[in-house]
């Protein structure tokens, strides 16, 4: 029987994955090494395989790659800020999500092993062959399906480990022009026959009213009025990211509210500026001396969606390549996102409300994106810039 995802959707073609299992099976396990921006272009393909086979309960395994045997870090892994997102996320029946040390990862496989799972699939990108021999561990006798890369004649201990296996998916594509949502998609179709439309790999969010209350509540303290009854514009911003390369001078974004807050469009602006929990002193200390008005500081604490709920308070997000940018799109505010040249398939979807400043160079970090081009590119209107990078202009040419 061929099912669809909707009345406009393909139907499903040939996949590694039997539809004749498919039909008959009540369960199925993904393991993931998700990080917020996977899972916000993944969302879509999980949806489209829970409307597919709405009888099957999806069952999600989110792998800790930093997982150690030093005690001292685990109360910081047990508390991955992508869990919060997919508790409230219905299309999942079961998350495992203690793999933060080797000790609690035994007690989570034997939990899985219990559940006799039909169909196993592992998206385990890095240490591919750890993660073959995962899912073969957890279901014995189920459909295990992993990612996998040419192995070299020699090298029997793969070719054991991938023997293994009943399917296999080929690693992430080096093909630069594909969007990290086509990759996905592309895996979905691979392993199911599933056609993600591409309308439908927009990311969304459902934030809770709880935390969109408290959003509010502190704008007011701020002194700032909620999103529908406001008549100055809120901008955010963040230079923030974890890697070194990826962020922004606290100098270059105090020069750009100075810059803004001299433009007429943005002179009566209020500022918000993110900022990481260990970084709040050092950042008010910068932000203070600059001296700039109108500004505040901001960080979720305590919960992840105090992020999403300030977000999607905001008139305009001003960001570095972070997760930051992805959830712009997911709760609909235009974004500016300064990019290095690098990565450009995770450049945000939503081209209507994104704009991309990319590195002036390939190999560029983002300090080399200056204040005076943030400000051209504010000019733009929304959607307007250049989306691909040099390199991606040359592939479709060729």
């Amino acid at each position: 029987m061929t099912k669809q995802i909707d009345a406009g959707s393909l139907p499903k073609l040939n996949q590694i994955v039997p539809a004749e299992l498919l039909e008959k099976a009540d369960k199925i396990l993904f393991v993931a090494h998700l990080a917020l921006g996977d899972f916000t272009y993944m969302q879509a393909c999980f949806k489209a395989f829970a409307e597919a086979y709405p009888h099957i309960k999806i069952h999600l395994w989110v792998d800790e790659v930093r997982r150690t045997y030093d005690f001292r870090q685990w109360k910081h892994l047990k508390n991955y800020v992508v869990f919060d997102w997919l508790q409230t996320c219905p299309m999942f029946d079961k998350l495992y999500t203690k793999t933060y040390s080797p000790f609690v990862l035994r007690e989570s496989i034997r939990e899985a092993q219990k559940e006799d799972y039909p169909v196993v699939v592992s998206f385990g990108l890095a240490r591919r062959p750890m993660y073959a021999q995962m899912v073969r561990k957890i279901s014995r006798k189920g459909f295990a399906v992993a990612m996998t890369k040419r192995v070299r004649f020699y090298d029997f201990r793969k070719h054991l480990i991938y023997g293994a296996l009943d399917g296999t998916i080929p690693v992430y594509s080096h093909d630069k022009t594909l969007h990290v949502s086509d990759v996905y998609a592309n895996w979905f179709t691979s392993l199911f026959g599933i056609q993600v439309p591409h309308e439908k790999r927009i990311p969304t969010m459902d934030v809770p009213q709880q935390w969109k209350d408290g959003a509010v509540r502190q704008l007011q303290e701020w002194g700032i009025a909620a999103k529908a009854g406001r008549t100055r514009a809120l901008v955010f911003l963040n230079a923030f990211a974890k890697p070194p390369e990826r962020s922004w001078p606290v100098s270059n974004v105090t020069e750009l509210v100075r810059r803004m807050q001299a433009d007429p469009k943005w002179a009566d602006a209020d500022f918000v500026i993110n900022t990481m929990p260990e970084l709040w002193d050092s950042t008010q200390r910068d932000v203070q001396a600059a001296g700039v008005p109108r500004v505040r500081l901001f960080s979720a604490h305590d919960h992840f969606f105090q992020l999403p709920a300030m977000l999607e308070q905001s008139d305009l997000i001003i960001t570095v390549e972070t997760s930051i940018m992805h959830l712009a799109n997911a709760v609909r505010v235009p974004v500016v996102a300064m990019m290095r040249q690098i990565n450009p398939e995770w450049a945000p979807i939503d081209a209507a409300n994104t704009n991309i400043v990319y590195t002036p160079e390939k190999d560029d970090w983002i300090n080399q994106i200056s204040v005076d081009t943030v400000m051209e590119f504010l000019q733009m209107p929304m959607g307007s810039a250049p989306r691909f990078t040099p390199y991606q202009l040359a592939r479709m040419a060729s």
